[in-house]
């Protein structure tokens, strides 16, 4: 990766309501990038009338899903032990399949009607097949940072999503255009539950995710490490066209229905949107994510050639 370059003194990349402060002295040369877009509030899953449903943290370990247990199994990820729907009339030879390979791994499986599996289902897209997992391990944000190196890297700053597809879609997206991993709030925010590893294609077990408690702190240690913070906002001034993005990028995207915090974009150094001329207000926020990180992706790669 070819190093980064230092943003010309002075000058302000800012924009909109995303306000932030200049870099201080004898922080680490850091090369903004940028782009906007608030998402759309997310809907979450209701639950069946007349189905009994576990406690959503008491979910948070379990996988559903075919592609999402192969993930699972090909990772070596440790199960505990999985409930594969009984067979029917009709052989499923893709859902045999898993579950020989889960006999094979040594998991334990059971045999149960689909009911059940909806019952445990956090969106009834389990497929025939949930697995039990230990709960999931989250990285420190002093990973984050390590895994970013020393050169052009993205981290994505999740402000308060709460929504676990929207999670699960951004840390897919998040993984695939090569990130150095995603940081999300403790409280008051999605966790990797069910939900995201099926939306997520199995991607929250190969990117570092990190908890942590406060998200303006987590921007500035970011900061001190080399990277320029964006709030992505409807609000800003300059869009994705115009920002200055490539480099060591911190993306901040707000929560479904209010955006990003006021504290947490204070701590931005600019702000980006995204354009558009249709009458919706705006792309959720998974969808405004993806748009983002592919073009920090665009910018990267050209400027660095697409083997750096």
């Amino acid at each position: 990766m070819a190093k980064n370059q230092s943003r010309t003194p002075g000058r302000d990349v800012r924009g909109g309501k995303g306000r932030g402060q200049r870099p201080a002295a004898g922080r680490p040369s850091r090369q903004p990038a940028g782009r906007g877009a608030r998402g759309e509030k997310g809907r979450g899953t209701a639950a069946r009338t007349g189905t009994p449903r576990r406690d959503a943290r008491d979910r948070s370990d379990l996988i559903e899903g075919r592609r999402a247990v192969e993930e699972a199994l090909s990772c070596g990820m440790p199960l505990r032990s999985a409930l594969v729907q009984e067979r029917s009339g009709e052989r499923d030879q893709a859902l045999e399949r898993i579950a020989a390979q889960l006999e094979d791994a040594g998991v334990p499986v059971e045999r149960v009607p689909r009911a059940r599996l909806d019952a445990l289902s956090s969106h009834g897209a389990h497929q025939g097949v949930v697995v039990r997992t230990r709960p999931f391990e989250y990285a420190a944000l002093a990973d984050v940072i390590a895994a970013a190196g020393d050169g052009d890297a993205l981290v994505v700053v999740l402000d308060h999503v709460t929504d676990q597809g929207n999670f699960g879609a951004i840390v897919r997206t998040a993984e695939v255009v090569g990130a150095a991993g995603v940081v999300v709030a403790k409280a008051r925010a999605a966790s990797v539950g069910v939900g995201a590893y099926k939306t997520s294609a199995g991607a929250v077990m190969h990117l570092p995710i990190a908890q942590v408690s406060n998200l303006a702190r987590a921007i500035e240690e970011l900061q001190a490490a080399g990277f320029w913070a964006c709030a992505a906002t409807e609000h800003a001034e300059q869009d994705v066209w115009h920002a200055p993005l490539a480099g060591r990028l911190a993306l901040v995207m707000g929560s479904e229905g209010e955006g990003i915090s006021r504290l947490v974009s204070e701590r931005c150094d600019f702000a980006c949107r995204l354009p558009q001329r249709g009458r919706v207000e705006s792309l959720n926020v998974a969808q405004a994510t993806t748009v983002l990180c592919y073009e920090w992706m665009r910018r990267t790669v050209s400027e660095t050639g697409p083997d750096a």
